[in-house]
């Protein structure tokens, strides 16, 4: 049984997004009521708040003093998804630090495994400017971060229904972060094209999947079980991060996807056998609140048993 942490704290339903935002504070709170009868095999692990510095790691140095001052202003809408409130820049700040927690704390050898539960989600927020309800690029953050703390080769495995635009481009011409995306395409944000690979010495350390509405079980059951682990096997990593968006669910309401909630329990399944690594995975889409909420524990019931 694999020592797994699992991160959450209560600042992260201070984001307030506004009556009818899908992005909720009540998905957290569903997660949390479906695994409690899992805790006694959890690791729990409080999230420290990221310093700017920690921050402008992969953002522009003035960028989190904007999102401070336009958060104490009162907030409002950083984009036409994004709606923020007075203490969402703390809690960005709590989720990003969740991540650099977690790579601590497997650094420490005191988990081998993290599921974040985090929110506002990350891997949209380009470097300057929010976007898709992300504010700063979580997971982005924590695969620099894990290379100041020796893991130099990150793979970064994104599930999310929604192409990972940011975290794509803060890694398109590196390669030692590989970014493997599925998703459905056309579809927002616009990007994930088989054509985007990289450029310079990060041409091919990019990889994109895009996926028509519809697709269901067996198409990701073979990209995730036949595809990914030669992609890992080739790349050799030293920890792997998960952009794990519970939105390509068929209960969804934001996407046109038809996975199951099995069908995701699969892919969980083969995303840990691709390599004897670490794992981070960090929580990114999912509005279907019961969906979320079962995918979550299979998730974490998957890292604790394989």
């Amino acid at each position: 049984m694999a020592k797994v942490g699992y991160i959450y704290d209560d600042i992260y339903l201070k984001h307030d997004t506004g009556e009818g935002h899908p992005e909720r504070k009540e998905r957290l709170i569903s997660i949390n009521e479906h695994i409690k009868d899992l805790k006694d095999k959890l690791i729990f692990i409080s999230p420290r708040k990221a310093t700017v510095k920690e921050i402008t790691l992969i953002h522009d140095t003035y960028y989190p003093q904007e999102i401070m001052d336009f958060c104490s202003a009162g907030g409002g809408y950083l984009d036409p998804d994004t709606k923020v409130s007075e203490l969402s820049y703390e809690a960005a700040t709590y989720a990003v630090g969740a991540g650099l927690e977690a790579i601590d704390k497997i650094k420490e050898g005191k988990v081998e495994r993290v599921f974040a539960a985090v929110r506002p989600p990350g891997h949209h927020a380009e470097k300057s400017n929010a976007m898709g309800f992300c504010i700063f690029n979580n997971i982005a953050i924590a695969a620099r971060y894990a290379q100041t703390k020796g893991y130099e080769k990150v793979f970064i495995i994104d599930f999310d229904a929604h192409h990972g635009n940011g975290t794509q481009r803060a890694f398109y011409e590196d390669d030692t972060v590989f970014y493997f995306s599925t998703h459905e395409y056309p579809f927002y944000p616009g990007t994930g094209s088989k054509d985007e690979k990289g450029a310079g010495k990060g041409y091919g350390y990019t990889y994109n999947v895009p996926l028509p509405a519809g697709t269901g079980d067996e198409l990701y059951l073979d990209i995730y079980q036949n595809l990914l682990p030669e992609l890992v096997k080739d790349f050799k990593p030293d920890i792997i991060l998960v952009s794990a968006g519970y939105d390509l669910h068929k209960d969804d309401p934001l996407t046109y996807l038809e996975v199951s909630t099995e069908g995701i329990g699969a892919i969980v399944e083969a995303i840990l056998k691709t390599a004897d690594v670490p794992f981070l995975f960090m929580l990114e889409g999912g509005y279907n609140l019961k969906a979320l909420g079962e995918s979550v524990r299979l998730t974490i019931e998957k890292m604790v048993e394989i």
